[in-house]
């Protein structure tokens, strides 16, 4: 059975890019790439003149950025399935991306194979997302459940003793500060660094940091 033609359009200030794009794709009978836009104000005029089924869009556009035309794109095509083609791998680029309604998150390094797999599953109607980004994103949420764990596990007078150690307090000046035994503080010590895991104040100090615990 044919496969239905998917047009597609590329939007990227990098001729090197939209020449690539085409290369990759100059051999691909089901997938047509007929237009490119260099700047983002010629995009809306530019989709308008030609049907579009998938449009490659990177966010660091001259004019008007892609996470601008995003939102824009698909209030006056919703047809349109957009696919982010961009350097930027970072999870909060990816997030804000699919926040702005885009199908689909691809890194510029991706191999032809990927790249095709990408627009066909975006034009499904599907999400697509990068592997490497996937990979980052799920580590980004464990480490967000692991927070999450460690702030419920944490009783509200550890928390306050944790910041007064990440402070740079000794367990003598937390005791005076807040009007506890000397032992007392102590054994609160020892509580916060099993439940998080720590040998030793430096490295209690750095995984509360890291983890948003303290300030």
């Amino acid at each position: 059975m044919n496969q239905p033609l998917i047009r597609v359009a590329i939007a990227d200030d990098h001729p090197m890019i939209i020449d690539g794009v085409h290369n990759m794709l100059e051999g691909c009978a089901h997938i047509q790439l007929i237009n490119s836009f260099k700047s983002g104000d010629l995009v809306l005029d530019g989709l308008e003149a030609k049907p579009t089924d998938v449009l490659l869009l990177d966010i660091q556009m001259p004019n008007i950025t892609g996470d601008e035309l995003c939102p824009a794109i698909l209030k006056k095509f919703p047809e349109i399935k957009v696919l982010v083609l961009t350097n930027f791998d970072s999870t909060l680029y990816a997030n804000n991306m699919f926040k702005r309604g885009a199908h689909g998150f691809l890194l510029k390094a991706a191999e032809k194979e990927v790249l095709i797999s990408a627009i066909e599953a975006v034009y499904r109607g599907e999400h697509f997302l990068d592997k490497e980004m996937e990979e980052k994103i799920r580590q980004m949420s464990l480490m967000e459940r692991n927070v999450t764990f460690s702030k419920t596990s944490l009783t509200p007078r550890e928390l306050t003793i944790l910041q007064l150690l990440v402070d740079g307090r000794s367990a003598p000046q937390i005791a005076e500060e807040i009007f506890l035994s000397l032992r007392t503080v102590v054994n609160y010590r020892t509580s916060i660094m099993r439940k998080l895991d720590c040998n030793n104040i430096a490295a209690l100090v750095k995984k509360a940091l890291q983890a948003g615990l303290a300030r």
